[in-house]
């Protein structure tokens, strides 16, 4: 359920490294918790995001919950079909439901983040 990988926040986002770039977006667990996504709300390319910090906002029938960043740097991508079709996200989470890439000023902010293991271990806990 949880892809080996990636790596895992805190906060139920996912990233997919790729040289410097990392392609960022929420865990299954997440997309299930808010129910069905009926709005996203991403940066711009170019805009630059903090690790910790929030980057954007996904809205369900549930609730509005924020985007945080799982590594520091530059946004090169949007996901421009997620933000025409926000269900991607339930359908998709790992996948086409993807949000953003970031072009990370800092990797060794990656190793603050959880494995697909130590990420399974916390969901089970909460």
């Amino acid at each position: 359920m949880y892809p080996v990988d990636l790596k895992y926040s805190k906060d139920h986002e996912w990233i997919r490294v790729e040289g410097n770039r990392g392609t960022v977006g929420i865990t299954f667990y997440a997309q299930e918790s808010l129910g069905d996504v009926v709005y996203v709300d991403l940066p711009q390319v170019g805009d630059e995001v903090a690790a910790g910090e929030s980057f954007g906002t996904v809205e369900s029938v549930k609730s509005v919950s924020d985007l945080y960043a799982p590594v520091s740097g530059k946004v090169v991508e949007v996901n421009q079909e997620v933000i025409d079709h926000p269900d991607l996200i339930n359908k998709d989470p790992y996948g086409d439901g993807w949000l953003i890439v970031v072009e990370m000023s800092d990797p060794g902010e990656l190793d603050d983040l959880m494995d697909s293991k130590a990420y399974e271990e916390m969901v089970k806990e909460s």
